[in-house]
């Protein structure tokens, strides 16, 4: 197996021990890391949920795009909340960025994330 590091100024810096995203055997798997609402200029978190929910797909573009795809692209998305009352506000958002077919799909509730985030979302792209 061969591993291609993603990296873009576009999408906030890794904030511990991982990559953006790492492109496998053959180039056509893409395993994105997890995104929180970190600005990647100022590295603050938006204020709210839904600037948070907005700026993770933002983030998320970004490395998608370094990547050579897209959000269109992404087969699996994992979706991380501490609050799942937000659940309906995170479907609602996703319709503006993503077209059909949707890419399979989890959310988990869970109590805490990074930097006191709200929400969090990771995934695996599958380049065409």
């Amino acid at each position: 197996m061969t591993k291609q590091i993603i990296h873009t100024a576009d999408a906030p810096q890794a904030i511990g021990t991982y990559s953006q995203a790492v492109r496998v055997s053959g180039g056509d798997t893409v395993y994105l890391s997890g995104q929180i609402g970190l600005d990647p200029v100022s590295m603050q978190m938006a204020n709210g949920i839904e600037a948070q929910i907005q700026q993770v797909f933002s983030n998320l573009k970004a490395v998608a795009a370094a990547s050579g795809g897209s959000l269109n692209d992404i087969a699996k998305l994992n979706i991380f909340l501490t609050d799942l009352d937000n659940f309906a506000l995170v479907n609602e958002i996703m319709a503006s960025h993503f077209a059909q077919p949707y890419p399979a799909r989890a959310a988990v509730g869970v109590k805490s994330l990074p930097r006191g985030a709200l929400v969090e979302m990771d995934g695996v792209m599958v380049l065409q």
